[in-house]
């Protein structure tokens, strides 16, 4: 295989840088500040705390057909944003802010967060796991908005690739479940896909029913500049 083969086949790891070029045209100044809005359109799954992220067009907290980070891993099976937010932190030269909301957002509820962006940090990134899932998360990589138009995006449910979805309770986590009678366990089930893909929903395979299912889109995301 030649060395130009070889570099174009490097597994991914960590986060993605895919290209640092300059930009053509800016969104707006650096260090405008955003307004974002997620309202859950799921009818039984709640999203742990929102991820939100504006970085360069050269960051990606995912990419759909290859392995997951390490960090996404652990918010999609777990719901914790800390490592994901660290290793975002430590890339100042491309990451403009990273935030998260408190606590849960249930089916119709809307959660909001501002943080900066424009100029060359001219995208926006989310992400949160879905519970009770295995190792679903909604995700979404999206222009920020020009001026003051206000952009209306949805955001849908993918599948880590990191955990076999036997939607038992035992292996997902997460506050009190009917299904379960209590907690769920959170144990880590293995064996996923090993790429990250749609998410096919719940299938009624485990302790969980039909009527924790989804179709996509999962989020609406309304995304505009503040004055």
């Amino acid at each position: 295989m030649s060395r130009r083969m070889t570099a174009l086949t490097t597994t991914v790891l960590a986060l993605v840088l895919v290209g640092q070029g300059t930009h053509d045209t800016v969104l707006a100044q650096a260090g405008s500040r955003y307004e974002v809005r997620i309202t859950n359109l799921t009818p039984g799954q709640s999203f742990t705390p929102i991820l939100g992220a504006t970085h360069s067009g050269g960051v990606s907290i995912f990419v759909p057909g290859t392995a997951a980070s390490p960090e996404l891993r652990i918010l999609a099976e777990e719901g914790g944003v800390a490592p994901l937010t660290a290793a975002l932190n430590a890339m100042p030269a491309s990451v403009m802010e990273v935030t998260a909301t408190a606590g849960l957002t249930g089916p119709g509820v809307t959660r909001s967060f501002t943080l900066m962006g424009g100029g060359t940090y001219d995208r926006l990134s989310l992400a949160a796991m879905l519970i009770p899932t295995n190792d679903a998360f909604m995700g979404l990589d999206t222009a920020l908005p020009m001026g003051s138009d206000v952009k209306v995006v949805y955001a849908y449910a993918y599948d880590a690739g990191t955990e076999v979805n036997d939607e038992r309770c035992a292996s997902i986590p997460g506050p009190s479940f009917p299904e379960c009678r209590g907690p769920g366990g959170g144990g880590v089930a293995g064996r996923g896909e090993g790429a990250v893909v749609i998410s096919s929903g719940i299938l009624g395979v485990g302790d969980f029913p039909r009527t924790r299912d989804w179709k996509n889109p999962v989020a609406r995301v309304v995304i505009h500049l503040l004055p």
